[in-house]
C-alpha cells in the first residue's frame, strides 16, 4: 500500500521482526517509472534490511514520475540540472524521516537506484556521503553536471556496486564506464559489472549483486 505520511510517497518492506535499528535500503526508480518498480524484487533481499521504494516528485504522463526532466533534443542541456539538485535535497531530507519515524540505523544506509536514481545515487553520495555505506548503481552513470565540483574528496567505508549493459540504447555503455573511473581515481572500493543486456536487468546482474549484497553487508 502506497504510504504517504512522508514528504514523499513510498512503499516499504520492513526488517525481520528481531532486528534493532534494521538497514535503510532505498530504492530510486528510473525516469517514466515509479516506485512499484524496484520493490518488485524486495521479497529476496535479506530480510536485515527495512526497505522503501521511493517514488520521485514530478509527474509525467501515462502516470510515469520522473526526478527531474530530461530534454531529449539538446544534448547540452540534457538534464535539467537545478531539478536533479532539487531531489537530492529532497531524498537526503525523506532519508533522515525514514530513519527517525521507522527507528532506523542513523548511521547506516544504502541506495539502490536504477536509470535516473542511478544518476542521483551517484550525486548524492559523491556530493556528500553523510551516512551512505552502500551503492547499487544499476544502468547508471555518474553525471558531471549534476555532481558538479561538489566532491566530498575522502569517503569513509563507502562500497559500490556497479552493472551496465553493452548494448543499452537508453545511456550508452561508455556513459557507465566513466563510473569506474571515477572511483578508482577517487579511491573508493567497487564492483563494475557489463552485461550482454540492454537497458535492464538481466537475471546475472540480480544474482550479482545479490552475491555483493551478501559479501558487504
Amino acid at each position: 500500500m502506497l504510504q504517504t505520511d512522508l514528504s514523499l510517497n513510498y512503499l516499504y518492506k520492513p526488517a525481520h521482526k528481531n532486528i534493532k535499528k534494521p538497514v535503510l535500503m532505498l530504492l530510486l526508480h528510473g525516469y517514466g517509472s515509479n516506485e512499484a518498480d524496484l520493490f518488485s524484487f524486495a521479497d529476496q533481499l535479506p530480510d536485515n534490511f527495512f526497505i522503501i521504494s521511493v517514488r520521485a516528485p514530478r509527474s509525467l504522463p501515462y502516470g510515469g514520475f520522473a526526478w527531474y526532466d530530461i530534454n531529449f533534443m539538446d544534448a547540452q542541456k540534457f538534464n535539467n540540472v537545478e531539478q536533479a539538485q532539487q531531489s537530492i535535497s529532497l531524498i537526503r531530507q525523506f532519508i533522515a524521516e525514514c530513519i527517525d519515524n521507522h527507528d532506523l540505523n542513523p548511521d547506516q544506509v544504502w541506495l539502490t537506484g536504477f536509470s535516473q536514481g542511478a544518476i542521483l545515487s551517484y550525486a548524492l553520495t559523491l556530493q556528500q556521503q553523510q551516512n551512505i555505506k552502500r551503492v547499487i548503481c544499476l544502468s547508471g552513470y555518474p553525471s558531471p553536471d549534476i555532481i558538479g565540483d561538489k566532491l566530498q574528496g575522502e569517503y569513509i567505508d563507502l562500497q559500490f556496486f556497479i552493472s551496465h549493459g553493452v548494448e543499452d540504447t537508453v545511456i550508452p555503455i561508455d556513459w557507465a564506464r566513466q563510473a569506474d573511473q571515477w572511483l578508482n581515481q577517487l579511491k573508493i572500493p567497487h564492483v563494475y559489472k557489463e552485461y550482454r543486456s540492454g537497458h535492464g536487468i538481466v537475471p546475472q546482474n540480480f544474482y550479482d549483486m545479490l552475491d555483493w549484497i551478501e559479501q558487504v553487508k
